[in-house]
C-alpha cells in the first residue's frame, strides 16, 4: 500500500505535548529553587562543583534537579524542532517556525540561568529567567494545540461585536503575562508586592471581561465554553493560592529562620497557578483564532469600507 505523502500530526503533538507536561515540572523546579532560597547553592554551570552530579545535599538537591529537568526539556524541544523540519505535515512551515522559536527560547532560557549563576546583575537576570520560562511555556502549550487532531476539524463561527473576543483574549494574555513578570520581579526583590496587587486588578477585569464576552456571544459553542471555565477555574484557584502566598511571605517567612513546608508549598503552588492560568488564556485565545481569526463583516460591505 502506497504511503501517504502527508503524514498525521500524533507522533509531534504527542511530543509536544510531553514537552509541555515536562516544561510544568521544570517550572515547579525553579520555583522550589527560588523559595528555598537554593539559587545561589551551586555556584558554577553548566558543571556542578566542577562536577556532573554535585552531591546531592542541602540546596544542591534542588538546583541540581532544576538543571536535570531543564537539560530533558532542551532536548526534548530540539527533537521536536528538527521532527517538525523535515516530517511531511499540513502547515508545516508554521510548525516548523513554532518549534525552533521554542529551541531559542530555551537556549536563551539556559544563558540567562547561567548569567544568574554567576551572579550577573541577579535581580534583572533572575526576574527575565522567570519571564522567559513562561513564554516558553506558551510556546510549547500552543504548539501543542496547532499541532492537534481538533485544529483540522473546527468550525469558523461569526464574531460581530468590536472590540473582537480574539482582541480580548488576546490582551487577557498579554495582562497575564504582565502580572507573572511583576510578581516574579517581587519574588527576585527587584520591587515591593504593590506593583503585583495592581497587576491582579488588571487581569481581573480582562479575565472576567474576556470570560462574559466569550459567554454571551458564543454561548452554545463547546470548545469556547470549555476554554472560558478552564481559565475561570484556573483563575479563581490563583486568585485564592495569592491570598494563601501572600499569607506565607507576610506571617510564615518572618517567623522562621529557614523556608517552612507550608511556606514552599503555598509559594511554588502559586507560581505554577500564574504559569496555568497564562496557558488557559493562550489556548482560548487560540481557539478564538481558529474560529474567529477576523470579526464578521456583513454581505455587501467590503473591509474597507468597514474601516
Amino acid at each position: 500500500m502506497a504511503r501517504p505523502l502527508i503524514e498525521t500530526n500524533s507522533g509531534p503533538y504527542r511530543l509536544a505535548l510531553a514537552t509541555s507536561v515536562c516544561t510544568v515540572l521544570l517550572l515547579m523546579a525553579g520555583a522550589l529553587v527560588t523559595n528555598n532560597d537554593a539559587g545561589d547553592s551551586v555556584p558554577d554551570w553548566p558543571l556542578a562543583y566542577g562536577r556532573l552530579i554535585p552531591p546531592l545535599i542541602g540546596g544542591i538537591r534542588f538546583e541540581y534537579t532544576h538543571r536535570v529537568i531543564a537539560g530533558i526539556v532542551a532536548i526534548l524541544t530540539l527533537v521536536l524542532a528538527i521532527w517538525l523540519t523535515f516530517a511531511k505535515l499540513q502547515r508545516r512551515p508554521t510548525a516548523t517556525l513554532f518549534g525552533w522559536t521554542a529551541l531559542a527560547l530555551v537556549l536563551a532560557q539556559a544563558g540567562l540561568g547561567a548569567l544568574r549563576v554567576y551572579e550577573v546583575h541577579p535581580m534583572l537576570s533572575a526576574t527575565a529567567h522567570a519571564t522567559l520560562a513562561q513564554v516558553f511555556f506558551i510556546t510549547v502549550v500552543g504548539l501543542a494545540l496547532y499541532l492537534s487532531p481538533w485544529w483540522e476539524t473546527g468550525e469558523s463561527i461569526q464574531d460581530s461585536k468590536s472590540p473582537s473576543l480574539l482582541t480580548l483574549t488576546a490582551l487577557t494574555t498579554v495582562a497575564i503575562l504582565a502580572q507573572l513578570i511583576l510578581g516574579a520581579a517581587f519574588r527576585h526583590g527587584a520591587f515591593g508586592i504593590e506593583p503585583h496587587l495592581i497587576g491582579a486588578g488588571v487581569v481581573t477585569i480582562m479575565v472576567v471581561w474576556a470570560g462574559r464576552a466569550a459567554k454571551k456571544r458564543f454561548r452554545e459553542n463547546i470548545y469556547l465554553r470549555r476554554c472560558t471555565i478552564l481559565l475561570h477555574s484556573c483563575f479563581g484557584l490563583q486568585i485564592l493560592l495569592g491570598f494563601a502566598a501572600w499569607y506565607a511571605v507576610r506571617v510564615i517567612a518572618p517567623e522562621s529562620p529557614q523556608p517552612t513546608v507550608a511556606f514552599v508549598t503555598l509559594t511554588v503552588a502559586h507560581v505554577l497557578g500564574g504559569a496555568l492560568t497564562l496557558a488557559a488564556s493562550m489556548l482560548l485565545t487560540m481557539v478564538c483564532y481558529r474560529l474567529a481569526p477576523a470579526p464578521y463583516v456583513p454581505a455587501g460591505f467590503s473591509a474597507k469600507a468597514r474601516v
